[in-house]
């Protein structure tokens, strides 16, 4: 039997988001509706396309490599689509990225991207919490850690420096020694992957069992502490790149161990990069990066 188009559309929705409520949001129609759908396609294919573990739905085999078949096919309809109507249809892009990376890094170079796509509209989720792909309408996430997660396509953002910083009033740029530091008051950043302990050790300082701390959960509370005077932050470059160049915040060791990282990873499942809008993005933010990385060695 014929299988109507609207069948195959609405099976697409439902695996792109995977979930038949939301995608019956994004359609305009109800969940009863969607689910007719996916029975009418499924008769017509013969075979079953959409299961459930628990509340949740799931792909089939066959409705994975269905998925996967199709997935070109209906982005390059609805681009078509898109380009005849003279972009007047909105796409709405989502990037979940941390709250740090999002305020000191994303945030003030957004303006480029969003007056070079105005067809796109972004949402940028601030958040810690990793990305349930299938549950979660996200296109794309930058997530912290160390890389290699199963299933999913990661590049890492950049290579970071880590090195300790303090307001200029607290000390003068390259005026304490590495044993000078546990004098001083130290701001944590208690999820980072720099700790001090590993700073001290590379740089040859045994410091005393206790010294004054000062902890945040968050890399951006701990850069803004420290340009407030608080204490010295060891941070890294990529999230105190701007208040480095502005001048609230100098390195008082003229010559710190080298600690560098990637603590930043692009990531999604690989079918997200057949979209335009997420590779338009990629496309965006490696030119960032390469900009960022090339001013980098003019950061005092």
């Amino acid at each position: 039997m014929p299988v109507p188009l609207r069948a195959i559309t609405v099976f697409h929705a439902v695996a792109r988001a995977g979930s038949i409520t939301r995608a019956a949001e994004e359609l305009g129609v109800t969940p009863s509706a969607v689910s007719q759908q996916i029975q009418t396609l499924e008769v017509g294919l013969g075979t079953a396309l959409i299961g459930k573990v628990g509340r949740t739905i799931v792909l089939t085999e066959a409705g994975e490599r269905y998925f996967e078949m199709i997935g070109g096919g209906i982005d390059q309809i609805m681009e078509a689509t898109q380009r005849i109507q003279g972009f007047r249809t909105v796409t709405t892009l989502t990037v979940r990225a941390t709250p740090s990376l999002s305020t000191k890094w994303l945030l003030p170079r957004l303006a480029g991207f969003i007056d070079a796509h105005p067809d796109i509209e972004l949402r940028l989720d601030g958040t810690n919490e990793p990305t349930a792909f299938q549950k979660e309408s996200v296109d794309l996430e930058i997530r912290h850690g160390t890389g290699g997660w199963p299933g999913l396509y990661a590049e890492g953002l950049v290579e970071e420096s880590f090195r300790p910083v303090c307001a200029p009033a607290l000390a003068a740029s390259g005026s304490l020694a590495p044993d000078d530091l546990p004098r001083h008051r130290l701001i944590h950043s208690v999820k980072s992957q720099v700790q001090w302990a590993h700073w001290f050790k590379l740089a040859g300082v045994t410091p005393a069992a206790r010294w004054r701390r000062l902890l945040f959960d968050r890399s951006h509370m701990a850069i803004d502490a420290a340009a407030r005077g608080f204490g010295i932050a060891l941070e890294s470059d990529l999230m105190m790149g701007g208040d480095l160049q502005a001048g609230r915040l100098v390195c008082p060791v003229e010559t710190p161990p080298r600690v560098t990282l990637v603590t930043q990873w692009v990531t999604c499942p690989p079918d997200h990069l057949r979209h335009r809008k997420v590779r338009v993005f990629l496309d965006w933010i490696r030119q960032e990066r390469d900009a960022w990385a090339g001013e980098r060695a003019r950061i005092v």
